[in-house]
């Protein structure tokens, strides 16, 4: 089984509202990359089931990516993005994940960076606790989006909130020049192994590299994180459906498939099944 757990779709109005998530967030699409153009996507090139992570250009209303999984079962599940700064998330978080089926939330700490560090602390702020103690009770799954000087925040959500199973989205954004003072930047990414309840994706290595295909310069980075979890908590994803791949500076799914299958050249068929799909099929229960 091929599992891509790492897919934005979205549609614009008057089918879905589109406008930012977060202080920091200004961006916004002038297209829509849609739930069939994924499909006729991930067919061509036989990729089974995909996890829909709402955009942060889509508002706070998690809808068409709910409903999309809904329309396709077999095909799709859905992440939503809940506000931190919401003194109300809690409920919203029951309402997401009970009425309209999302396994889980995804936040940008990266986004909160204020003045006030406590302020922007938005994994570990007191406030959010009901919301993550809700999220627990449902055994929800949330993945961060952010940079290794937040690793201290996931470090300590991980520990007091155990029955989430947490994700690191695009591996914490490791890169190439780290490696210049022995990767000590990316040691709290990697000692959050520690928890057995994080999984970690990886993905967007193309971005990071300063070198083609198979970009060379990355592979430490992997095999750092791949050494750390272990291959059973490892995970790909890549980006953006259809033409919006490459319109964002992302490669083909094609292309994407072939960096771990061709790059990676150094994992086994067993390790390799692992990261494309039979990890997350495990942690979604497909």
């Amino acid at each position: 089984m091929i599992v891509d757990t790492h897919v934005h779709i979205w549609e614009m109005p008057p089918v879905a509202p589109v406008g930012p998530t977060a202080p920091r967030w200004t961006s916004e699409p002038t297209a829509p990359g849609t739930a069939e153009m994924l499909l006729e996507e991930m067919d061509a090139n036989g990729v089974d089931r995909t996890v829909l992570v709402q955009t942060s250009f889509s508002t706070w209303d998690n809808g068409y990516v709910a409903d999309a999984a809904k329309r396709f079962p077999d095909r799709f599940v859905s992440q939503g993005l809940i506000d931190p700064l919401d003194p109300d998330n809690a409920q919203q978080a029951i309402y997401w994940m009970d009425e309209r089926g999302m396994t889980g939330f995804r936040f940008h700490p990266m986004y909160y960076m204020v003045d006030d560090p406590a302020e922007g602390e938005i994994l570990t702020k007191p406030e959010n606790a009901a919301m993550f103690e809700v999220i627990e009770q449902r055994s929800g799954i949330v993945q961060i989006h952010c940079f290794p000087e937040h690793a201290s925040q996931m470090d300590v959500a991980m520990a007091r909130y155990p029955g989430i199973t947490w994700l690191i989205d695009h591996m914490m954004y490791p890169l190439p020049e780290m490696a210049e003072d022995g990767w000590s930047a990316y040691q709290p990414v990697l000692n959050l192994a520690r928890h057995s309840n994080v999984l970690i994706k990886i993905s967007d290595v193309h971005n990071r590299s300063n070198q083609p295909f198979p970009h060379s310069d990355m592979h430490d980075a992997v095999k750092m994180a791949v050494d750390a979890f272990g291959i059973e908590r490892c995970m790909w994803g890549t980006g953006y459906p259809g033409y919006h791949r490459v319109e964002h500076g992302w490669p083909t799914l094609a292309e994407e498939l072939r960096i771990v299958r061709e790059g990676f050249n150094w994992l086994d068929d067993s390790e390799r099944a692992a990261l494309l799909g039979d990890n997350a099929a495990r942690i979604w229960g497909f």
